[in-house]
Order: C-alpha cells, then sequence, then structure tokens
C-alpha cells in the first residue's frame, strides 16, 4: 500500500518517497499525510495527474493466430494499461496485436503500431498511430528497445525473439498463457496480476523493496 500526497505531489511508502520528476524513490523521516492508494490508481495518478507521465510505451507482444483465451487477455490487459494513461506499443498488426489495441481503445488509450511494411494501411482499425518501417521483422526489435516493459502474451518464433531482444536490453519481459518460459521472463496468471506487475515496473517499486 501506497500513501499519496496529492497537495505535495508525491508517493509515499513507509520509509520512501516517490518523486515522479526524477522517477525515483529517495528516503525520507518525515510524517506522512495523505490517502492509501492503490498500485493501478497510483500509475493512473502519475500519468494524469502529477505533470510527470512516463511517455515511454509499453510493449504488448504476442502472435497473429493466439488462442481464443488469448484474445480476451490482450484485451482486457489494453484496457487495463490505457486505463492508466499508459500508452500502448504493438506490432500492429492481427492477432494479440489487433485486440490489445481494441481493448485500450475502448478506454480511450493512445495505441502506437510499427509495421513491417511500408504501408500505413495494415495496420489493425484499433491504431491510432500506424508507423510503417518498411524493415520487415528488423521491427521487432524496434518494438524491443523503445518500449519501457514488454508483456509477452502467447508465444511464436516472432514473439520469442521480441522476449530474447528485450531482456538483451535490459528489459523487464512480462509474461502470460504459453509466452516463452526462459529465464529472466516473470510469468503471471491473468491480466490482473500482469497489469499489477507493469505498475510496479513503471513505479520502479523494485528500488524500494527493502522498506
Amino acid at each position: 500500500m501506497l500513501i499519496l500526497d496529492r497537495d505535495g505531489g508525491s508517493l509515499f511508502s513507509k520509509s520512501f518517497r516517490y518523486d515522479p520528476s526524477s522517477r525515483s524513490w529517495l528516503k525520507h523521516g518525515e510524517v506522512i499525510e495523505g490517502e492509501p492508494i492503490e498500485l493501478l490508481a497510483a500509475v493512473t495518478w502519475l500519468q494524469q495527474e502529477s505533470g510527470h507521465p512516463i511517455k515511454v510505451p509499453v510493449g504488448v507482444i504476442g502472435p497473429r493466430d493466439p488462442p481464443p483465451a488469448s484474445f480476451r487477455i490482450a484485451e482486457e490487459i489494453g484496457g487495463g494499461l490505457a486505463s492508466m494513461g499508459l500508452t500502448v506499443l504493438c506490432g500492429g498488426r492481427q492477432g494479440i496485436m489487433e485486440a490489445v489495441c481494441r481493448g485500450a481503445a475502448a478506454k480511450g488509450g493512445l495505441t502506437v503500431g510499427l509495421l513491417p511494411g511500408t504501408d500505413p494501411a495494415e495496420a489493425n482499425s484499433y491504431v491510432a498511430v500506424p508507423i510503417a518501417t518498411g524493415i520487415g521483422e528488423a521491427r521487432n526489435a524496434l518494438i524491443a528497445r523503445a518500449a519501457f516493459c514488454l508483456i509477452a502474451i502467447g508465444n511464436s518464433y516472432g514473439t520469442l525473439s521480441e522476449v530474447a531482444l528485450g531482456l538483451q536490453f535490459g528489459k523487464t519481459v512480462i509474461g502470460i498463457g504459453d509466452a516463452a518460459r526462459v529465464a529472466g521472463v516473470r510469468q503471471f496468471d491473468n491480466a490482473q496480476e500482469v497489469l499489477l506487475e507493469t505498475a510496479r515496473v513503471a513505479l520502479d517499486i523494485e528500488s524500494k523493496e527493502g522498506d
């Protein structure tokens, strides 16, 4: 549980203060006054009220032909990310990419699609910003590099390449469903757990886990 001081523009834990301008947790010894706030609501505050939102998107990756259950998971995750005010970055086409964009768009979120081809019209209808890279599957590296973390929903050769690149680039990779079970991927069982972990990454909770 965190404490939000709206007037002071800071989040607090028991002995750390989160400074949104520097995006860091600082030790403090002051008396904490404010309202208790859950993780998802804290990121929503950061994105929509703090004046210092994270502008780097969350990368969502997955296959073009996933099982039906994965569509539902991707749509829920897309909606949750958008509700927090986070931008969704994906490959821009069908399958998991379309489902996550559909979920985000339904909540008024911003969706960016990095397309492998040269035609922006190849993007699914829920992509707000299609970017036609013209570099083929090499665009997977751009997604992995550009995102502040990656969410892998399911698996495929292309998805596996993005997972590997994300890990190589030092990004947090969150997996759900049959996402690649390789060292470094944080596996979760449902969309809510994935959203909570994304919120932890967004707020850099790990830097203060001794609190």
